[in-house]
């Protein structure tokens, strides 16, 4: 047993004891654990233990023991995500391997099933930003440690993610970190500390350099187009800092990117002759197929064999999606597809609905700033997706949750300011 082992393990059972005396903590426990998973870097028992399933059982247990929760349907999002869930349910019901993807399914439910205890739970500001740190700083120290890695090594070798998560491999990994930056600027945005806003802009910095050192191509034009989301929806007087930020990413890392790294770039404009992309693109065509000729899709997983004899043009060889697009369609049909699109769409029409609202009153400001960053960090997602099978993936789901509970947060508040007035009017 290692000592690292020991620390954690005694970590993880203070979080346990503390989050069963507040249901709240609960959530922050399952969240730090589920997105981190640290665990993964032990090297002894603590590795494979049931750590997860730990976690979520004492997030559960406080849901069942408090009085403090309330109806997690509070959005259209969250009602048009419980509606694919249930169509990914069907359809994995009806797939064409029941059993095989059964744990494919119950993975990704037991996910989902903690994103409605997290918006049950979770009612006021301090819980709201509470896991929005800890949601955060658990993808933002793996980007801050994988940053230093590629800076100390040059950029020559590859960031990987943490084992036997939705993003071990690099490419997700980089699409994380990716998505993860402006929701650190958003809590850069409320630390009044100088001292804690520089160490923010060094993470950020660390995390831009751990995405490019992933070689990942579908990275790289997620940052490209992050980076202008990102200007976009800064603030007026932030803007000029946002400015100084992308110039000195690009400033440091781009001389320093090896030989191998450019020429794997170089292939995005040559994907017809490279066996990855055009591998992609004939997986992108069986998805396509599968979806036409079967309601509810392939299942948890439409890669098997028999699809590609059938509907396989380039050739023969099962991969997986590289998109969430293709993933979502070859899996789920084309209802799954509609589904999973507009939960994104309402999601990012919700945030721009807090960036609009809420940004007149000061202390309601920080949602407006998390509306807005949200945005950002969803517009990462769709773009860096397109390329990658991150369909599943726990963390766009978790900043649906963000918005939606911050988005009731204002209105009781608005409700709350105009009672007031009401009640000093007469």
């Amino acid at each position: 047993m290692s000592l690292r082992d020991i620390v954690l393990t005694v970590m993880i059972l203070v979080a346990g004891a503390y989050a069963l005396r507040r249901a709240w903590a609960g959530v922050l426990f399952w969240t730090w654990i589920s997105v981190m998973n640290p665990h993964r870097y032990t090297w002894g028992f603590l590795y494979s233990a049931p750590v997860a399933a730990f976690a979520g059982g004492i997030a559960l247990l406080g849901l069942v023991f408090t009085k403090e929760r309330r109806s997690p349907f509070i959005g259209t999002p969250v009602i048009i995500f419980a509606l694919f869930i249930a169509w990914m349910t069907l359809s994995w019901l009806m797939g064409h391997d029941v059993s095989g993807d059964y744990f494919q399914w119950n993975k990704c439910v037991k996910i989902y099933l903690m994103i409605f205890v997290t918006i049950a739970l979770l009612q006021t500001k301090e819980h709201i930003m509470a896991f929005a740190w800890v949601l955060v700083g658990s993808l933002a120290v793996l980007g801050a440690k994988g940053g230093l890695f590629t800076l100390a090594t040059l950029g020559n070798f590859r960031v990987w993610g943490p084992p036997g998560s939705f993003i071990e491999d690099n490419n997700e990994f980089a699409l994380a970190l990716i998505m993860t930056i402006p929701l650190i600027y958003f809590l850069q945005l409320q630390v009044t500390s100088k001292i804690w806003r520089n160490v923010l802009s060094i993470v950020m910095l660390l995390c831009a350099a751990s995405a490019l050192g992933s070689y990942s191509r579908g990275a790289l034009l997620a940052i490209i187009a992050m980076g202008g989301m990102f200007w976009w929806r800064s603030p007026g007087k932030k803007k000029g800092e946002v400015t100084i930020l992308i110039l000195i990413v690009a400033a440091t890392m781009v001389p320093m990117l090896p030989e191998e790294w450019w020429a794997r770039m170089n292939t995005i404009s040559e994907y017809q002759t490279d066996g990855s992309a055009m591998g992609r693109i004939n997986a992108w065509g069986v998805a396509w197929e599968v979806a036409l000729h079967n309601l509810f899709g392939g299942g948890m997983s439409y890669q098997h064999l028999d699809y590609y004899l059938l509907y396989a043009k380039y050739d023969h060889i099962v991969r997986a999606a590289h998109s969430i697009y293709f993933q979502i369609l070859g899996n789920h049909g084309f209802i799954g597809l509609l589904l999973f699109l507009l939960l994104w769409i309402t999601t990012y029409r919700e945030a721009g609905w807090l960036r609009k609202n809420a940004r007149n009153e000061s202390h309601t400001l920080w949602a407006a700033q998390l509306g807005a960053m949200a945005q950002v960090s969803l517009v990462g997602y769709v773009v860096g997706g397109a390329f990658l099978s991150l369909g599943y993936f726990d963390l766009p789901y978790n900043i649906m949750a963000l918005v939606v509970m911050t988005k009731k947060w204002f209105m009781s508040q608005t409700e709350g300011s105009q009672k007031s007035k009401l009640i000093k009017k007469f």
